[in-house]
């Protein structure tokens, strides 16, 4: 799950995919019911990394908007604690119902939830308490997995779900909430709503139309998909779609900023020739290195200047070449803001390429550009090594990817 031995090795063969070399890829869309401020469902993920252990949950709150917000988010919190804790699972229910507050109209405390606890990347163990059933999607296959009902007296009735089974690569695991499943609802098309079954099928014909699609792209298209069958697109309820991508990881190196010695220039541009995976140099001078270790000419394009964002390049052996500090310092507070920007840029190609990727290595130089120290630069324009570590603190803590930083 955690392949930080893949991250490691830049300078060795990629290895064949195994089942203890499996990243699971994680992503999440949203969409607040129309007219609401916040969503109603709540979804997180914790890694626990001295465990290797991963825990997600997704709670859909009763209503809508901030009390539904409440009752998702605390739901979610809870969850994820007792089951980080190995707590019994009834109790941990019971207790969960019971700290929930009372809605006055209502005169209830309801939230749903579905837990989905991965341990040594393959091992999962879910928990449904009232949201849609899971998809598990497996060589172009949805597959029906056997379950467990658990029930107490102290849950009025409500039963919860248990399901244990074994990740294999190329899986992928859709949970969502009802607005998904229920979207379209009350239409002629379809008077009982999408349903779990019209969102298998659009899966199923995503992955054969793409069998590596990644788990973000997955996730925003049926998320696009439910929002087609709504009235001008206006969700009638809180839409969360989540989607587990259990595959090989995908690996990209980073090279930016020049060596503090010349000497290290060879080395730094032999890790770059021999990393297997997605390459991308970002700096002038550092492009200019690579190209004068190699023999290889860079081409500038200009067409994709984007205001204060300088264009891109191209380079045999490169993915991307790209100006910089202002590159990366735009990369970083997209990632810090949680922004999809519509523009076409080096920074949205660079955060494409980032985001699409699961473990990556910034290989940063460290020599120091004077031309960078001017007090009349922008504040946010960062020295190289700082920016380098807020955008591998947002990749690790926002998009649990494996980051790997190294200085030369």
């Amino acid at each position: 799950m955690f392949p930080r031995r893949g991250a490691l090795a830049y300078s060795e063969p990629a290895p064949e995919p195994q089942r203890d070399d499996i990243f699971i890829e994680i992503e999440f869309c949203q969409k607040n019911k129309h007219g609401q401020d916040i969503c109603g469902d709540f979804f997180r993920t914790e890694k626990f990394l001295d465990q290797d252990r991963l825990i997600s949950v997704l709670s859909d709150g009763l209503g809508h908007g901030l009390k539904a917000n409440i009752l998702s988010t605390m739901t979610a919190t809870m969850a994820l604690k007792f089951t980080a804790s190995d707590a019994d699972l009834l109790s941990s229910a019971e207790t969960i119902m019971n700290a929930l507050p009372v809605c006055r109209v209502r005169n209830i405390s309801y939230a749903t939830y579905t837990i989905v606890d991965i341990r040594k990347q393959t091992d999962i163990s879910i928990v449904e308490m009232d949201n849609p059933p899971f998809l598990l999607i497996r060589n172009g296959e949805a597959l029906t997995v056997p379950f467990q009902v658990v029930e107490s007296p102290a849950l009025d009735g409500r039963r919860m779900k248990t399901y244990t089974l074994e990740a294999c690569p190329e899986d992928r695991l859709v949970v969502i909430s009802d607005g998904i499943s229920q979207s379209g609802i009350g239409s002629p098309e379809m008077k009982l709503g999408w349903r779990v079954e019209g969102c298998k099928r659009f899966v199923l014909e995503q992955v054969a139309a793409d069998r590596t699609i990644s788990a973000r792209a997955l996730a925003a298209n049926i998320l696009e998909e439910a929002l087609k069958k709504e009235v001008d697109r206006r969700a009638y309820d809180d839409m969360t779609v989540g989607v587990f991508y259990f595959r090989q990881p995908r690996r990209m190196l980073v090279l930016t900023g020049p060596p503090f010695h010349e000497s290290r220039d060879s080395h730094f541009v032999n890790v770059f020739e021999n990393f297997k995976g997605r390459k991308v140099v970002c700096g002038g001078t550092t492009s200019k290195i690579v190209a004068r270790e190699l023999k290889r000419n860079i081409v500038d394009h200009l067409e994709t200047t984007d205001g204060d964002i300088p264009p891109i390049a191209t380079m045999p052996g490169a993915d991307m070449v790209t100006e910089g500090l202002l590159t990366l310092t735009r990369v970083a507070q997209l990632l810090e803001r949680g922004e999809k920007s519509p523009r076409r840029n080096a920074a949205t190609m660079l955060l494409d390429l980032l985001l699409e990727s699961d473990s990556i290595m910034f290989l940063v130089g460290t020599k120091i550009n004077e031309a960078h120290q001017d007090p009349t630069h922008p504040m946010d324009l960062e020295i190289r090594r700082n920016l380098i570590k807020r955008i591998a603190d947002s990749l690790e803590r926002k998009h649990l990817k494996d980051v790997l930083v190294r200085y030369v």
